[in-house]
Formats: structure tokens, C-alpha cells, sequence
């Protein structure tokens, strides 16, 4: 963790792979290998002609070529008053590891650049309400001990510190004990972050920042050190090691998250994320209870569901149409009894009301989200964020500069682009304006455009052929009278398995091709570049995941036809119609299977296989690679050594994406799946610790960010959250058999009873009327038929009007339209009711903030006056000491004051300005 001198921290590390060609390594000791560069100060140089010399060859010209740049740059880290240590390229090739320390000027410089918020001297108490409010946070206190993590950062400390912006003209303000202490590794991290973003190398092209040198390969790698090992032996305890014992193992499943602990190690962006992962997983709870309570209702109430009892009565004797041309026989109602049980197990009444719930639900999280956001901004010192602090901190792309260097290269000639590109950092009007017009960025929306249509159709001509294989593959197992009997199961199974691995498949190139997009665009600053990549990874994941779903819950057995009038996709293959208990319990396997098996393979294979499997061929990789056997090889390795064989951290953006998906399934079709809520639980306790242990174990140390909130992500929460309520409301209005049965209830039944309601939604056909060719072959129907029944609200054959849609399927239409606008008005109203009645900040925050305001003000104005205080008591003194001779001087000086009259106003001036 330190220099070789074990004073000095080390804050940053730079990673760079080196290669000599032509080189042998001479006789001798291999003792002085260290280099410490340190502002001017060298230890253990290497001196031509030692004992442990190389003889070396010469270099590749671009190894040269990148040396000198990284020798610039480091020149110029210098410079910017950081310290510097690395080993010398004693071999012919291999890793060399620039470890970076920022002194006490340093930090104290950047901070006061920064704005960084650091603890004043003053503490105060926080109120924690009215008696009522205390005595209720204690019994809560009480009850949940055993949950709470053992970190010192998590007890119910009442005394917070007073924040004040950095000032090295303020310094009397802070509480600074220890200089080496008072800025914790995340700061200083950040710190040194900052100053290597903005850096820049001439040789490279003027290049700017380390994120450039990265893309260039002229270093490998830049990260801050982890607080030490996280399983090493013995009881010295580290932030690391306190964060994998109670934090990031799977045994402590069921306690609480340390988030205070993780802001500080990983900063607030990724303290942001746990916050709002742990809200969500608890809010599941409730919507858990009540689906578990829905899925109970329906098996409860089975039994007594009229609908399902008359269609598994077998001397009702429901003669239904068949279900493909030729080889299809007549079949009876009855055989799908087990069908229309299942279905009523999600297709209840309560169902509707578990779906208003959910709706009101994801309001009530988003609203407490707001809340708990405020909260911990007030806690973690980020109320004061301004925008222009956060833009002042934001600096171009690699790519970006890149693209401007070419545009200023055909626009004017090379001595001029020089000019101009050296003057690009002085001028922050110039740095903040988009030097890429809209003419530049073009071709990139373009293809944007054209790439985002073409994989959208790529997703829909799947589904499409998804279904083309479900028909035919009913059609093909109907001919066969042993897999007859389960068409519709397998057929079903088969076809969600194979929608599965698409999507899956499909996740991974759409994240790929949502960056290859994103980088086309050339946006100028990370965020631009992160917000984008959201959207179009968003947009494409969002259709790859929903679009099987939506075919299932609102186009599937609508546009079927009739018997004798049937819609063919290809010539002899209808368009699959649904079961006779309707599509909704198709939906819900189809939501259950995608949902489980997405979670499942995403959690198991790709967030811990495929890391493991890096990690795996890495080491193979540096074990075979040839080179010299390192003599220092068999020692402890270093801290920077073993976080350089640790994955790179690459955002948050896929944890996000992931839970936003699930989201998306708790809340988009909850009405046909009531226990999404229960599975999303299951996985996200999981999920929370994976995360925590991948953070903890297996990922380098991130940068410390600085943010307020989840920026794009809460947008995009609140647009599926109102989403839901109309694809809930046209799930239970078109879906489901909801408004059917109301209807019939009401209007058509003779005893206000569901009795008869099974025969009301089944039309006649005459078979005769059945075109040439399409008549069962060989039926073995026990009966002759003459009339058979098809699901719809069609006259029957004796009707003046023939298979004319009937007055039943307008009055349903009707009833269908009028649910979903009632349904979505009242949960809208219902939803801005919610929201209006919790507030955004909560009231005892609001209040601590202006508590701080006004204290830190009553703060700053005691300790000035403290300082005055101090400067004036020297000069009172040195004014009563001398009084005698004041006064034997009285003569003199009214002499020397006609000599010089300019002295009384001179001392008056110094006073005054005292």
C-alpha cells in the first residue's frame, strides 16, 4: 500500500507491458532494480556499467515511440506535484507498475478545486422527531439488531459534522489531525484521477488525460489500490476485508447493507446503486405477500369457478371445430378441463385488483426511492452538487478529440491545428462548446437509425419465425396419433425454450452493437456517451425481452379467422389460434419461463462463469507467455500486482439494465403472472450479494464518482412504471376473460349467475359449409356431426346474417374499451395521488438542511472572529507594555509628524486594514 520507503501512500497505480528486442541479461546481481522518481529525488538509480546491467538491444520503433510519451507524461504528472515510483525495465520484456502518491499540496490543492465537501470541527445533534417517532425508532432499532451489519459506519450515530467546501485559506475550520489521514483513499484516489484526466502528452498528438493513453495503448491499465487482501489471515482489519465479512458473502443473506461503508470504499455512484437495489428487494416484500395471496385465492376458489366446471362436464358435450385441415379430428370441450382449471388460477377477479396494487406500487417505490435519495444526499454531504461543479469535472472523450483533430486536419493545415489544438485546453468557452456540428455527426445518426430499424425487424422476423414453427410443428405431430394428444404442450414448451436462448443470445449482441452505435455517434463527454448507450441498449434489450410476450398477450388468436374462412400464413397452415381456456395461461408460462431462465442463466452462467473462466485463462496466459523468471518472484506479491490480475470495473450500466428488465416483468404483465414479484424477491437476494462479491473479490478498484442520483435510470423506472398501467389494463380487457364474464353476468345471464356463460362464447358452424380439401380424413368422432362450435361471437348458420360478427362481441368490445380507459384513469389519478401525498424530501431532512445552513453560518462567523481575535492580541500587548515610553516619544513624534506628515496616515491605514 505504500512506497518502497513505507511512508509514503500509494493513491494511483499506471499498468503498462513493455517488450525489448534483441535483449540479454548479463551476470550479476539483480539487487538495484527499483527506480523512485519523486519530483527531482532518485533512489537506486540504474547506472551504465554496474553489476546489474542489461546489455540491452535496440528498441521496437513504436515501443520507442511509447516510451517516450509515457516518460512525457509522467514528466509532466510531476510537474502537477505527484510523486512517482517505479522499477526499472530490468528484463526483455513485462509489466511495469507506476505507482503514483499525491502529497499533502496536492490534495489540498484539487480539493479546493474540486469543491470537496470535508468535516468542519463543529458536530451537531440530529433530531430524530417528536417522542412518539424516537420511541418507534428505537423498538425498530431494537428489533432489527440482529439484521444490522457489525460496521462502525452503520451505528445509529445522532452527531453528524458540520460540511464545508475545501479552503487552504480556511484551514481553521477543519478538524486536521493528521495530514496523511484527513483525506480517506476514495478522495485521494479521485483526487489523483482528476489531475491524470486532465494531463496531457504532446507526443501523442496533444492527447489529454489518461483514458486517451489507455485507448492508444500506451498504458495498459490505471486504477486505485484496494484497501489491502480480503481473506488474509489474522485480525488486522481493512475497509476490504470489513466489506467481504458482512457485506459480500452469501451467509449474511439477510442482513442489512453497510451503505455507508460501501459510499466510502466505492464512492457515492455504486453507493447509489446498492441503496436502490436493497430499497427495491425490501419493496418486493409486500408485492411478494399479496401475489402469493392472489395465487392462493384462485386455487382456493378453483372448485367453485362455474366457467371451468362446465367446461370439464363431460354431458355438456361441446363439439368443437377441428384445430388444423385433414388430419385434425372433431374433438370435445372436456379434454382441455386441466387447461381451464390452471387458467382460473391466474385469471381471477383478484387478479384486477392485484394489478391496481402494482401499479400504485411502483409509484410508492419511485416516491420513496426520491426520498431515501434525499436522505442519504443529506447524509453523504451531495446537496450542494451543482450542475457546473459536475460539468466542471467532465472531461472529452479520447474519441472525441480524435475526431476533431481530423476535422481541424482537413479544414486547415498542420501548423495551424497545432495551434489551435494547443490553445483547446486554455480556454474553457472554447472546451465547453461542440466543436462537432451536426453536418459532422450525421452519417453517425444515420446509421443510428438504420441500425436501430434493422435490429428491431431482426426481433420481430424471430418471433415470426418462432411462429411459423409452432404451426408447423402442431401441424406435423397432429398427423401422429401417439403425440396427438400433447400438441398443444409441447409445441408450446418447445417453442418458449427456443424464445429463451434468442433472447439471450440476442442480449449480448445488441449490448455490443448499442456501444458500436454509441461510439459512431462521437459524444463528448462520458456521461453524453453513458446516457446514450442507455437509451439504444434499452430501447433493444426492451424488445428483444417483451416482444415473444406481447405476440402471446395481444396478437396471438386474433386474427385467426373462422371455420370456412380461415387465415393462412403458408398454403395448408392456419394461424394458431388460443386454448379453450383462453391465452392468458400461455402467458404466463411464457413470462414464467423467459423470466426464470433469464435470471437463472444470466446469474449462474454469465455474471459468475464467465468471469471465473477470464480469470482462468489469464493466469494460463501469463504462465505460458516466455520471458525471465522474475527473482523477486517467490516474495509476498505486491497490492498493485494482485489488483492488476483482477478484472477492469466497466460501470454500472449492465447491473442496471438487469434489474430494469426485471422491472419490466414485474410490473408490464403482473395481471397473468401474480408470482413474478416472488421470483424477482428470490433472485435479488441473491443478486445483492453476487454484485457485492463481485465488487468485493473480483472486479479492480472502481474510481471514486461523485453523483446526486441514478441519473437516466429513474426516467426510464417512472416510463415503465406508467407504461404498466396500460399493458396491465389491456392484458386483463383483451387477455383475459374479465369483461367477458361481467358482461354475460349482467346483460345476458337469466339469474345473474356465470351459469351458461361457456355455450354464450361459443358460435355454430354448419360442417357442411367446410371447404373441399379441409374435412377431417378417417374421423373417428363417436357421433355424425352436423354443427360444430367455435370459440367467437359470430351469428350462427340459421341467421339471416351468417357468421356476422353478433351483438355479444360489440357489447364485449364496448365493455373492453370502456375497462381500459376507467382502469387507466383511476390508477393514473390513484398514482398522482400517491405521490402528491409523500413528499419528495422528507420533512425532518428539509428541516436538518436548514438547521446546517443556519448553524454553519453562526460556525464560520465564530471561528473568524476567533481568528481576529488571535491577530489582535500580539499588537494589544506589545501596546500596553510601552506606555512610558509612548509618552517620552509624544514630543518626538509631534516633531517628526510636521517633518513627516505621511506617518499617521500610513499607521492609520495598517490599522484599519488590521
Amino acid at each position: 500500500m505504500h512506497f518502497h520507503d513505507n511512508q509514503r501512500k500509494v493513491d494511483y497505480v499506471l499498468a503498462y507491458h513493455y517488450r525489448k528486442r534483441g535483449a540479454h541479461q548479463g551476470q550479476g546481481s539483480p539487487g538495484h532494480s527499483l527506480a523512485v522518481i519523486s519530483n527531482g529525488e532518485t533512489n537506486k538509480e540504474h547506472h551504465a556499467g554496474g553489476p546489474g546491467d542489461i546489455e540491452l538491444g535496440p528498441l521496437h520503433a513504436l515501443e520507442e515511440e511509447r516510451r517516450e510519451q509515457r516518460e512525457e507524461f509522467e514528466h509532466n504528472l510531476m510537474a502537477a506535484g505527484l510523486e512517482l515510483e517505479k522499477d526499472l525495465e530490468n528484463k526483455s520484456q513485462g509489466s511495469i507498475f507506476v505507482r503514483i502518491h499525491a502529497p499533502w499540496q496536492v490534495l489540498a490543492r484539487e480539493a479546493e478545486f474540486l469543491k470537496i465537501k470535508v468535516p468542519t470541527k463543529k458536530m451537531y445533534e440530529i433530531k430524530a422527531g417528536g417522542s412518539i417517532a424516537k420511541k418507534f425508532n428505537a423498538i425498530l432499532q431494537k428489533l432489527s439488531s440482529p439484521l444490522q451489519p457489525r460496521v462502525p459506519e452503520h451505528s445509529h450515530n445522532r452527531m453528524k459534522n458540520l460540511s464545508y467546501p475545501f479552503s487552504r485559506e480556511k484551514m481553521y475550520l477543519y478538524n486536521i489531525q493528521e495530514k496523511d489521514t484527513f483525506f480517506d483513499n476514495a478522495t485521494r484516489s479521485r483526487i489523483v484521477h482528476e489531475i491524470l484526466k486532465r494531463t496531457t502528452c504532446s507526443r501523442a498528438n496533444n492527447t489529454m488525460g489518461i483514458n486517451s493513453l489507455i485507448a492508444n495503448n500506451i498504458y495498459e491499465a490505471a486504477y486505485p489500490l484496494h484497501d489491502g487482501e480480503y481473506d488474509s489471515p489474522g485480525d488486522d482489519m481493512n475497509d476490504r476485508k470489513l466489506l467481504y465479512q458482512e457485506w459480500a458473502r452469501y451467509g449474511v443473506f439477510y442482513k442489512f447493507q453497510p451503505i455507508d461503508l460501501i459510499r466510502k470504499y466505492f464512492g457515492e455512484k455504486i453507493g447509489l446503486y446498492f441503496a436502490w437495489l436493497g430499497l427495491y428487494t425490501s419493496f418486493l416484500i409486500p408485492s411478494s405477500v399479496i401475489g402469493v395471496i392472489v395465487f392462493l385465492y384462485g386455487c382456493a376458489t378453483i372448485e367453485e369457478d362455474i366457467p371451468s366446471k362446465e367446461m370439464c362436464d363431460q354431458q355438456n358435450a361441446f363439439t368443437m371445430c377441428p384445430l388444423c385441415d385433414k388430419s385434425c379430428d372433431y374433438w370435445n370441450l372436456s379434454s382441455a378441463c386441466g387447461t381451464a382449471r390452471a387458467s382460473h388460477l391466474f385469471d381471477n377477479p383478484a387478479t384486477v385488483v392485484f394489478s391496481i396494487f402494482m401499479a400504485l406500487w411502483a409509484t410508492m417505490f419511485l416516491e420513496n426511492w426520491k426520498r431515501l435519495q434525499m436522505r442519504l444526499g443529506y447524509f453523504w454531504d451531495l446537496t450542494g452538487i451543482e450542475e457546473e461543479e459536475e460539468r466542471a469535472q467532465e472531461h472529452s472523450r479520447p474519441e472525441y478529440e480524435t475526431k476533431v483533430r481530423e476535422k481541424m486536419l482537413k479544414e486547415s493545415d498542420k501548423s495551424v491545428v497545432q495551434k489551435l489544438e494547443t490553445n483547446m485546453t486554455e480556454t474553457e468557452d472554447e472546451d465547453d462548446e461542440d466543436k462537432l456540428t451536426w453536418k459532422d455527426r450525421f452519417p453517425g445518426y444515420l446509421m443510428n437509425f438504420a441500425s436501430i430499424l434493422f435490429m428491431i425487424a431482426l426481433t420481430f422476423s424471430i418471433v415470426f419465425g418462432v411462429i411459423v414453427y409452432r404451426i408447423t410443428t402442431a401441424a406435423a405431430l397432429s398427423l401422429n396419433k401417439a403425440t396427438r394428444s400433447n400438441v398443444r404442450v409441447t409445441v408450446t414448451a418447445t417453442a418458449v425454450i427456443i424464445n429463451l436462448v434468442v433472447i439471450l443470445i440476442l442480449d449480448e449482441i445488441y449490448g455490443a452493437v448499442a456501444k458500436w452505435l454509441t461510439k459512431i455517434e462521437v459524444p463528448k463527454t462520458e456521461q453524453t456517451f453513458e446516457e446514450r448507450l442507455i437509451l439504444k441498449a434499452f430501447l433493444l434489450k426492451f424488445v428483444n425481452a417483451y416482444s415473444p410476450i406481447f405476440y402471446v398477450a395481444f396478437f396471438k388468436g386474433r386474427f385467426v379467422g373462422r371455420p370456412g374462412s380461415y387465415v393462412y400464413v403458408f398454403d395448408g397452415y392456419r394461424m394458431e389460434e388460443c386454448a379453450p381456456g383462453g391465452c392468458l395461461m400461455e402467458l404466463c408460462i411464457q413470462l414464467s419461463i423467459i423470466m426464470l431462465g433469464k435470471q437463472l442463466i444470466q446469474n449462474n452462467i454469465f455474471e459468475i462463469g464467465v468471469p471465473k473462466l477470464k480469470k482462468l485463462f489469464r493466469k494460463l496466459k501469463d504462465e505460458t507467455e516466455p520471458g525471465e523468471t522474475d527473482p523477486d518472484h517467490s516474495k509476498r506479491p505486491e497490492q498493485w500486482d494482485l489488483d492488476y490480475s483482477l478484472e477492469p470495473y466497466t460501470g454500472l450500466t449492465p447491473e442496471y439494465m438487469e434489474m430494469i428488465i426485471q422491472f419490466g416483468f414485474v410490473t408490464l404483465f403482473v395481471a397473468s403472472f401474480p408470482l413474478a414479484p416472488v421470483f424477482a424477491l428470490l433472485n435479488n437476494v441473491i443478486e445483492v450479494r453476487l454484485d457485492a462479491k463481485k465488487f468485493v473479490t473480483e472486479l479492480r478498484r472502481p474510481d471514486a464518482v461523485r453523483t446526486k442520483d441514478i441519473g437516466i435510470w429513474f426516467d426510464i423506472l417512472s416510463g415503465i412504471g406508467k407504461f404498466s398501467v396500460i399493458i396491465n389494463a389491456f392484458v386483463i380487457a383483451v387477455t383475459s376473460d374479465f369483461i367477458p364474464r361481467l358482461v354475460y353476468q349482467y346483460s345476458y345471464s337469466h339469474n345473474g349467475t356465470l351459469h351458461g356463460f361457456v355455450n354464450h362464447t361459443l358460435s355454430f358452424f354448419n360442417v357442411s359449409q367446410l371447404k373441399e380439401g379441409t374435412q377431417p380424413e378417417n374421423s373417428h368422432f363417436d357421433q355424425e356431426v352436423q354443427f360444430c362450435r367455435f370459440k367467437d361471437y359470430r351469428e350462427p348458420p340459421w341467421a339471416p346474417n351468417p357468421y356476422e360478427f353478433s351483438k355479444q362481441y360489440w357489447s364485449v368490445l364496448s365493455a373492453r374499451l370502456a375497462f381500459v380507459i376507467i382502469f387507466q384513469n383511476l390508477v393514473m389519478f390513484l398514482s398522482v395521488l400517491v405521490d402528491w401525498m409523500i413528499p419528495d424530501i422528507p420533512t425532518d431532512i428539509s428541516d436538518q438542511i436548514k438547521k446546517e445552513k443556519s448553524l454553519l453560518v453562526d460556525f464560520f462567523l465564530k471561528e473568524e472572529h476567533e481568528k481576529l481575535k488571535l491577530s489582535e492580541e500580539p499588537a494589544q500587548k506589545s501596546e500596553g507594555g510601552g506606555d512610558q515610553s509612548r509618552r517620552s516619544r509624544a514630543a518626538s513624534s509631534a516633531l517628526s509628524n510636521r517633518s513627516q506628515p505621511g506617518s499617521i496616515a500610513s499607521a492609520g491605514s495598517q490599522h484599519t486594514n488590521v
